[in-house]
């Protein structure tokens, strides 16, 4: 495994400094090492206080670290003083670490991380050692003197600050419509996206993706846009955890791509239980499907079912496709209708009508609810409509929705769990029922 190192400030509020950078060293498959430089009273609303620590011990965090393990490369975030950055200067020169600049100078929730005079000592000091420096267009200006209204200053701003020694200069473009300037001897647009979201560490997480894949051997150019994809993902999945701004979530990714991976295999081993253990007889003319969300599902894309249905073949229940997330539409309607009143609600299948089915349901103590198509308006989606119509009705997500259908229209049961095998279960269950009778 790659190892990155961290020389940055605390944050107690755990959205920016040494923790963004941890986590996102962590999410991108990096072992991460700190060296902490300053302990802030911080929180979401902003810096309260800030305590340097001695310069002695910064140099024995470095030396410990460097003494026992390879740092593939390094970054730097928060240092407050003139001291501390002459002092990480001589360490990052004496172990000629690969180095990323994020030149922090003020919180994102508001607060002072640089002292005006330590900004020189930066410049001189420590600039020339930088593999790569990622100011925002605040920072930018401060070092390079130049005012930023727009890519042409952009490029001139990171022009001179490549000049004062880095040997690549970001500009970052969240106050330049998204658009990233990337300089190292010629010019490299990293497009984005500004989205919508809390920001706090969003600095911090660029800096130390960046880091994070430069460790792993990553090109510059390649390793700046996956940062730049890594943080936007981040600011999408913030969370507002206190009364100011709300941090970037570094894992969002990562955990989603985990569930994707969990919601797939619980809809095929219920697509299994249904070829091995359900009754056919549970089959509708139309064919049946079983479905599971995600659990923050907004669009049919977050739904995984069967490609192609399960239909009846040489009566067996008979998967035609394999499982994929946006394969049906019309039970991932119905999951998702239901998620907007019950998140715990994220899975469905429909099976045959019959009133030994419905009677089967109450047998198991399962809570029914119904709709008529007959009352259903023009211009709607059956699904969201009648499965929201029994909801209101019921006054909560039932385990069991049916209709008795109309001309063209078959009828169906529809139920509603938790995930794929606990409703497939269900449907096992209500098919032994129908037999014992």
């Amino acid at each position: 495994m790659k190892t990155a190192m961290t020389i940055a400030g605390v944050d107690s509020g755990g959205g920016a400094g040494i923790a963004a950078d941890l986590k996102t060293f962590a999410a991108l498959g990096v072992h991460g090492t700190c060296v902490i430089t300053s302990v802030t009273a911080q929180n979401t609303k902003g810096v309260q206080n800030s305590f340097d620590i001695p310069t002695e011990f910064i140099e024995e965090q470095f030396d410990a670290v460097a003494r026992d393990i390879k740092i593939d490369c390094a970054k730097t975030g928060m240092l407050s003083s003139s001291e501390i950055v002459s002092t990480v200067a001589k360490l990052i020169k004496k172990q000629k670490l690969r180095l990323v600049i994020d030149p922090v100078m003020a919180a994102e929730a508001g607060g002072k991380l640089l002292k005006e005079e330590a900004v020189g000592v930066l410049i001189e000091e420590l600039l020339p050692f930088a593999e790569v420096v990622t100011p925002n267009v605040p920072e930018a200006e401060r070092l390079s003197g130049f005012k930023i209204r727009d890519m042409n200053d952009a490029e001139k701003a990171a022009r001179k600050i490549h000049e004062l020694g880095a040997k690549a200069v970001i500009v970052k473009g969240g106050h330049l419509e998204g658009i990233d300037v990337l300089y190292d001897g010629s010019y490299t647009y990293i497009e984005g996206t500004i989205v919508k979201g809390g920001t706090h560490g969003s600095g911090c997480t660029h800096s130390a993706a960046l880091t994070a894949e430069l460790a792993k051997g990553t090109s510059l150019v390649e390793a700046a846009q996956r940062a730049k994809k890594f943080v936007e993902r981040a600011i999408l999945a913030s969370v507002k955890i206190g009364g100011g701004a709300a941090p970037v979530n570094q894992l969002a990714h990562t955990l989603e791509e985990a569930e994707r991976y969990l919601v797939l295999k619980n809809v095929d081993e219920a697509s299994e239980l249904i070829e091995n253990g359900m009754p056919v007889e549970l089959i509708p003319e139309v064919g049946c499907n079983i479905a599971m969300a995600i659990s923050n599902a907004s669009s049919i894309s977050d739904v995984a079912a069967v490609s192609g249905r399960i239909i009846r073949l040489r009566d067996k229940p008979n998967a035609v496709g394999c499982v994929a997330f946006g394969a049906s539409s019309h039970i991932a309607r119905i999951v998702l209708t239901a998620m907007q009143v019950d998140g715990t609600k994220r899975a469905a299948m429909n099976i045959r009508y019959s009133e030994e089915a419905l009677a089967a349901c109450k047998e198991l103590g399962l809570h029914i609810a119904s709709f008529s198509r007959e009352d259903e308006p023009e211009g709607v989606s059956t699904m969201e409509w009648g499965v929201g119509a029994a909801i209101r009705s019921a006054g909560l997500v039932p385990d069991v929705i049916y209709d008795k259908g109309d001309i063209g229209k078959e009828a169906m049961i529809r139920l509603l769990g938790k995930d794929a095998v606990e409703v497939v279960g269900r449907a096992v269950e209500i098919g032994m029922r129908m037999k014992e009778k």
